[in-house]
C-alpha cells in the first residue's frame, strides 16, 4: 500500500484511503495506544523498582528516597525518559533498543539455566511453604495442549505482542537505501527473533513449573529462589528494558500529535520540546494516580490496539487495493477483522485476571527489535 500510495508515514495512509477523517481517525488512536503503553511501563517502573532495589539492600532502610517508587519514577523520567525522547530521529534509538533486547536475551539464558537448579517434584519443605509453585510427581510430566478459559485470552496477548505498525513506517523512512525488499528483509529478521525469545522463555517456565507456572514467570522463581542474585539482576535488567521502550514508543505518539495539528508547519525545536514535555507529564500523571495498570490495559488493549493491528490495515487494502472486492486476496483480509471480534469479547471478559508483567513483556521485546535489525539511518526531511 505504502508504495502504491508513496506515503511514508501511517497517518497519511489513513488520509490517503478516508480523507481527513481517516487521517484524524489513525492519529488519535496511535496517540491514545502510546500513552496508555508508555503510561503502564512508567506504572510497572513505580511498583517493581523500589521492591527489587530492596532485595539488594540488607537492614532497614525504610522511608528511604530511593525506596519511594513515585520519587523514582520523577527521577527517572527527567533524567533517562526525557532526554532520550527529545532525540528527533527514531533510528538514534536504535542503540538502546539494541541493549534492552540484549537484556531479554539474558533474561532468556537465566530461563533455560535454572530450569536444572529446581527439582521437579520440589522437597517437601519446599512442596509445604510454597504450594502455590509446588510440583507434584504426577504433574511433572509435560503436556502438548492444555486448554482453558485462559487460552483464548492469549490469542490477543500474543498480536499485541508482534505489535510495530506505528514504528515500522518511520523505520523504513530512515533504512540506508528504503526499498521494500530490505524492509520484509528487516520485519522477517525482527520476527524472528522475538519469537525465538518468546518461544524459549515459555517452553523452559513450562518445564520447570509446569501447570503451576504463574503468569508473571519470574515470579515463581522469587519464591523457591529469593535471594538469587542472578534472578534480582534479570529483574532489574527488564525493569530497564522497560525503561528504554518508553521513548522509542514516544516518538510515534509525538509524530501523531504533529500530524494532526502541525503537519503543514516546518520543523521547530520549541515545537518538538513544547509537545515532548507535555507528553512526558501527561504519562507521568497517569502513571503516578491510576491505581491498577488494569485499568489502563482494558482501555487500550481491547480497542486501540486492535484497530492498528487488524482493523486499520484491512479497511485500507480494501479501500486502496486495485483488486476486485469479492478477490479471494480481500475476502481473506476481512478473516482477522471477523476472528478480533470474537477475541474481544473474551478479552473484555478475561481482563481483569490477566498479570501485567506477560503483557508488557511481550510488548516491548518486538519494538526494540525493531530498531535492533535496523540499518545506520541517514538525514531525511521532517516528514519522515
Amino acid at each position: 500500500m505504502c508504495i502504491q500510495t508513496a506515503v511514508t508515514s501511517y497517518e497519511d495512509l489513513g488520509l490517503f484511503a478516508f480523507g481527513l477523517p481517516g487521517k484524524v481517525m489513525v492519529a488519535g488512536t496511535i496517540l491514545i495506544q502510546n500513552i496508555g503503553a508508555m503510561s503502564s511501563y512508567l506504572l510497572i517502573i513505580k511498583t517493581e523498582l523500589p521492591a527489587t532495589i530492596s532485595e539488594f539492600l540488607s537492614g532497614d532502610h525504610t522511608g528511604s528516597w530511593y525506596l519511594d517508587g513515585q520519587t523514582l519514577l520523577i527521577i527517572i523520567c527527567v533524567g533517562i525518559v526525557f532526554p532520550l525522547a527529545l532525540l528527533p530521529k527514531i533510528g538514534f534509538l536504535g542503540y538502546t533498543s539494541s541493549l534492552s533486547f540484549f537484556f531479554m536475551v539474558f533474561f532468556a539464558l537465566v530461563i533455560i539455566i535454572k530450569k536444572w537448579s529446581i527439582p521437579c517434584p520440589l522437597p517437601l519443605i519446599y512442596a509445604e511453604q510454597y504450594f502455590q509453585i509446588s510440583n507434584a510427581t504426577d504433574d511433572c510430566k509435560p503436556k502438548l495442549f492444555h486448554f482453558s478459559k485462559e487460552s483464548v485470552y492469549a490469542i490477543p496477548t500474543m498480536a499485541f505482542s508482534f505489535l510495530c505498525h506505528t514504528s515500522i513506517l518511520p523505520i523504513y523512512c530512515e533504512l540506508q537505501s528504503p526499498s521494500k525488499k530490505r524492509m520484509q528483509n528487516a520485519t522477517h529478521i525482527a520476527i524472528a527473533l522475538s519469537f525465538l525469545i518468546y518461544f524459549i522463555s515459555a517452553l523452559f517456565g513450562y518445564l520447570t513449573f509446569y501447570d503451576k507456572v504463574a503468569s508473571e514467570l519470574l515470579q515463581g522463581y522469587s519464591t523457591y529462589l529469593p535471594h538469587d542474585v542472578v534472578l534480582l539482576t534479570v529483574k532489574l535488567c527488564i525493569l530497564f528494558a522497560v525503561l528504554l521502550t518508553v521513548p522509542l514508543i514516544h516518538f510515534p505518539a509525538r509524530k501523531a500529535l504533529m500530524m494532526m495539528f502541525f503537519s503543514n508547519f516546518p520543523f521547530s525545536w520549541i515545537r518538538h520540546s513544547l509537545i515532548t514535555l507535555a507528553l512526558n507529564i501527561i504519562i507521568v500523571l497517569l502513571a503516578l494516580y491510576v491505581p491498577d495498570i488494569r485499568n489502563i490495559f482494558g482501555v487500550v488493549g481491547s480497542s486501540t490496539s486492535a484497530c492498528l493491528i487488524f482493523v486499520f490495515p484491512g479497511l485500507f487494502y480494501l479501500k486502496l487495493s486495485r483488486e476486485d472486492f469479492l478477490s479471494w486476496k480481500k475476502l481473506g483480509k476481512l478473516l482477522p477483522q471477523f476472528f478480533l471480534r470474537k477475541g474481544r469479547c473474551y478479552e473484555n471478559e478475561l481482563a481483569g485476571e490477566e498479570e501485567v508483567e506477560e503483557i508488557s513483556t511481550a510488548l516491548f521485546v518486538k519494538k526494540n527489535m525493531d530498531l535492533v535489525i535496523e540499518e545506520n539511518p541517514r538525514e531525511r526531511d521532517s516528514e519522515c
